[in-house]
C-alpha cells in the first residue's frame, strides 16, 4: 500500500516538479517496492529513449532523490520517508521482447500453414466424388 502511494507521488513529482534537462518527456514509475523496515524504497522507472538517454535520466532521478524524499515526507505526513533508490525497469523491456517473439512466431506459423496449403493443392489427387446416378464416377464395365 505504501509502495503504490509512493509510486503515485513520485510520478506526480517527476512530471510536474523536476526540471532537469536530462529527463525526457516520458518517464513512468512502473512500481515501487518498500523494504519491510521502511528504510528504502526501490523505484523502478521506464524511460523512453536510447540507452544513453535512459541512463542520463536515471542519473537525474538519483541526483534528485534527496529532494523527492523530503517532499514525500511532507506529502505523506510521515515522520521519515524511505530512502529512494531508482532503477531502470528491465521487466517491461523483457515483456515487450517476449510479445514481439510471440508475434513473430504467430506470423511464421501462418506463413508455414499457407505454404503447406499451397503445396497440398498441387499434389492432391483428382476429385473422385460419386456421380448423380449414385455410381462411382467410373465408366460401367461391359461384360
Amino acid at each position: 500500500m505504501l509502495g503504490s502511494t509512493i509510486q503515485r507521488e513520485l510520478a506526480e513529482m517527476i512530471m510536474r516538479e523536476l526540471n532537469d534537462p536530462r529527463l525526457p518527456t516520458i518517464v513512468s514509475v512502473t512500481r515501487v517496492k518498500v523494504t519491510d523496515d521502511l528504510e528504502y524504497a526501490d523505484a523502478y522507472v521506464s524511460v523512453m529513449g536510447t540507452p544513453g538517454q535512459q541512463h542520463a535520466a536515471l542519473n537525474a532521478l538519483k541526483h534528485s532523490a534527496g529532494m523527492m524524499r523530503g517532499k514525500l515526507t511532507r506529502a505523506l505526513s510521515i515522520r521519515h520517508a524511505p530512502y529512494l533508490r531508482f532503477h531502470l525497469d528491465e521487466q517491461l523491456k523483457k515483456e515487450l521482447e517476449i510479445l514481439s517473439l510471440i508475434e513473430k512466431a504467430r506470423v511464421e506459423s501462418q506463413e508455414w500453414e499457407a505454404a503447406q496449403a499451397r503445396k497440398n493443392e498441387g499434389t492432391e489427387a483428382p476429385d473422385q466424388t460419386a456421380t448423380e446416378d449414385g455410381g462411382s464416377g467410373e465408366p460401367p464395365l461391359n461384360g
